[in-house]
């Protein structure tokens, strides 16, 4: 077999290996794709949602936007809320009228002996009961269809908002987190809509309604009842309040620590596994497990208190209104049906108040799930677009940095994401493993079904890898902590890419190479000077006029869940995905012949619409970095910024690359990080970066005949690669 790389490298791709392996690639199984074909059959149509999304949105004047709470969830749907309202209350008043017919049917019919009387009773007792299941039925529907809208409205809202965000906040909050807000808080909300909110609602009105009709039966018994038990009742209710409210928002916290955990875990499994860390990781995460379940048993606890001392509070009051009702009835001041009706009312006065503590659960946990969504959606992003920001015209690719100065705001990058566990560091967390490995006793064995490890030391690569190799100035990697005002990673740097320029960057990890590329792309934004494309400074355009323009080819490619055809697709948002389209489909075949990638689309079984692993783990690593020139091919840019594309590649495969490049390049502004001399060798003008500057600027000869750092770069690669890797360049 003929490995893509080139011609007589011999044994499998990783295609093939996977393929072997029994993992063909992803997709349904064919075993079971019948199934999934009846499935399919059966699924109603779904229309495309109308789905607005703007990069101003949610206030781009900067700050954090006022919070976002229940009231602005349920404004949109006023009217149907509104109905739903008026059918709980009409539910809540006829379930209400039972202990009155009870006392009606006792007094006027079993103590009268008139069995009319009694009769007419029952048949309105049904007849409420019929109403009542009615109006509830319409109720439940209409609750439903508005908190499934109001849901779906929100999943989208915080989705949009995650796009939206800048770069600089992902590189503190964890996936795991951000993960958690769209899944377990999520859900806490919606059990708050559809069940805790209404239900809330129902019990409150019901209190309301018994009260007034106890001071109706009996103003004395009410008075006794309501000064006698009420005060009691209310401290401790103001207590649960107070306990549940912190008790939550911690459990919300915990929550969002073990799926971070975990997902960290799942990401890095192989290193874990490579470094032997498995047992030590198994301790951590049930190190962080353990903080999940104290913090539920804390609120058990709180629960277990609560709930049985309002029931006895209801027994007592129960037992109160027996004997000085009783009292009364032998007296003739007060009825044997009235005194029945009465014990029912405040039956159901007390039953409310029992079921608030299951309740204010739901309400704590929603409203907690909220908040943490909440603090999100008021997180603005620090690369905002204008609202009066123009279309950038097609441009010719003439970039220029005018005095440009920049550095990581940390405390940008870090805002939305306090109180969830998402700042802290691995330090922090492998601080006292030894300690808690000692306390605790993990059974683990990797051939059984032992718990897995957290993968804090994971390789960055796939989600976690950022945009570009080197993470400079304080992003994660970096070893240089912040002070009150972060060091900056770039200082006065000028330059002037010409259009249809080859330019590199070159120099140390941690120079600035890479944060140049990030502030063209307008990853970020300056902190001081400006960057133009073809004069245009790119804070006063529309971001999608500009990254429509712009190619990103980044050193570890991302591969998302689809087919292959999809993936070298996805840079055009306006036809991907798009069925039909014969003349996106030729563009992509082209793309794949130009970058060399027919023999592997030929030896798949679906040709290019083969579906792929996550991430695209069933790929080597050239085979993705050809994909995503592919993707690059079809989208046409007028500027390319690229991240080394070789550096992690064998050298059949390096050459392969490297003539798919040439072919990209070809006609456009091209902004290269350089890795490799080999590559900057290739550049029209290189640009040494060291120490947030431009150091030496020119042509290969002419930084070599200079003599400068440049020269002892290539000189220490010439005594490693030797004159037969020069003449191979």
């Amino acid at each position: 077999m003929v490995m893509v790389g080139g011609p007589g490298h011999m044994g499998p791709t990783a295609t093939q290996a996977s393929a072997a392996a029994g993992l063909p690639f992803a997709g349904v199984p064919t075993e079971m794709q019948e199934g999934a074909n009846k499935l399919l059959e059966a699924e109603p149509a779904h229309p495309e949602p109308d789905v607005d999304f703007d990069h101003v949105a949610g206030g781009a004047g900067g700050g954090r936007a006022r919070p976002f709470g229940l009231r602005d969830m349920l404004v949109p749907h006023s009217w149907s809320v509104g109905l739903a309202l008026l059918l709980l209350c009409l539910e809540t008043t006829a379930m209400q009228a039972v202990p009155v017919l009870f006392q009606q049917g006792i007094d006027r019919g079993i103590e009268a002996g008139d069995r009319f009387a009694l009769n007419m009773v029952v048949l309105i007792f049904l007849g409420v009961v019929a109403v009542s299941i009615l109006l509830s039925r319409l109720r439940q529907r209409l609750n439903g269809r508005i908190a499934e809208q109001v849901m779906f409205d929100l999943r989208l809202r915080l989705f949009s908002h995650y796009q939206r965000l800048s770069l600089d906040w992902y590189t503190t909050a964890k996936s795991g987190v951000l993960l958690s807000r769209m899944t377990s808080d999520m859900e806490y909300v919606a059990l708050l809509i559809n069940e805790g909110f209404v239900n809330l609602l129902i019990q409150v009105l019901t209190v309301c309604v018994v009260t007034v009709v106890l001071f109706t039966y009996n103003p004395v018994l009410a008075v006794i009842l309501l000064v006698g038990i009420v005060p009691p009742l209310v401290a401790l209710t103001l207590w649960f309040r107070a306990r549940s409210e912190a008790g939550y928002g911690e459990i919300r916290d915990r929550i969002a620590d073990v799926l971070a955990d975990l997902s960290e875990n799942l990401a890095g499994i192989r290193v874990i596994a490579a470094t032997g860390r498995r047992l030590e990781n198994a301790v951590r995460h049930r190190k962080v497990t353990a903080r999940f379940r104290d913090a539920n048993l804390s609120m058990s606890r709180v629960q277990a208190i609560y709930g049985p001392s309002t029931e006895a509070i209801g027994i007592a009051a129960q037992g109160l209104v027996l004997a000085i009702g009783g009292a009364m009835v032998v007296r003739g001041s007060l009825t044997v049906g009235e005194l029945g009706a009465f014990v029912l009312y405040v039956t159901r006065f007390f039953a409310p108040i029992q079921q608030l503590a299951q309740l204010y659960s739901t309400y704590q946990q929603g409203q907690s799930g909220l908040r943490k969504i909440s603090e999100v959606l008021a997180t603005q992003p620090t690369v905002r677009q204008h609202p009066d920001a123009a279309e950038l015209p097609p441009v010719s690719g003439h970039i220029r940095l005018e005095n440009v100065s920049f550095a990581y705001d940390d405390d940008a990058a870090t805002a939305g994401t306090a109180g969830d566990g998402s700042n802290s560091t691995a330090g922090d967390r492998v601080n006292g493993d030894a300690d808690e490995s000692r306390r605790m006793r993990v059974s683990f064995d990797p051939l059984g079904m032992g718990p897995t490890a957290n993968g804090e030391h994971a390789e960055r690569n796939g989600a976690g890898q950022p945009p570009f190799g080197d993470a400079e100035g304080g992003i994660a990697g970096s070893d240089e902590p912040f002070g009150d005002d972060p060091p900056e990673v770039l200082s006065d740097v000028s330059l002037d890419i010409r259009p249809g320029e080859t330019f590199a960057l070159v120099g140390p990890t941690g120079a600035g190479k890479s944060t140049i590329a990030k502030l063209i792309i307008r990853f970020y934004d300056p902190t001081a000077g400006r960057i133009t494309i073809d004069g245009w400074d790119l804070r006063d355009v529309t971001l999608s006029s500009l990254r429509n323009q712009l190619g990103v080819v980044p050193q570890e490619p991302f591969l998302f869940h689809g087919t292959i055809r999809d993936n070298v697709a996805f840079g055009l948002r306006d036809r991907a995905g798009s069925e039909g389209d014969t003349q996106l489909d030729a563009d992509i075949d082209a793309a794949i012949d130009l970058v060399g990638l027919r023999r592997l689309i030929d030896s798949l079984p679906d040709g290019a619409d083969t579906q792929v692993h996550e991430r695209g783990v069933s790929l080597s690593a050239g085979e993705r970095q050809l994909l995503a020139l592919a993707r690059a091919f079809v989208a046409r840019p007028r500027v390319i910024v690229l991240d080394e594309a070789t550096s992690s590649v064998d050298l059949s495969t390096e050459a392969e690359i490297e003539g798919a490049l040439d072919l990209l390049l070809e006609g456009r502004t091209a902004v290269l990080i350089a890795h490799r001399l080999a590559t900057a060798m290739r550049a029209d003008r290189i640009a040494v970066i060291d120490e947030g500057g431009v150091v030496e600027l020119g042509t290969h000869d002419e930084l070599v005949a200079l003599g400068g750092q440049y020269a002892g770069m290539y000189a220490t690669w010439v005594a490693h690669a030797g004159e037969g890797r020069r003449g191979e360049t």
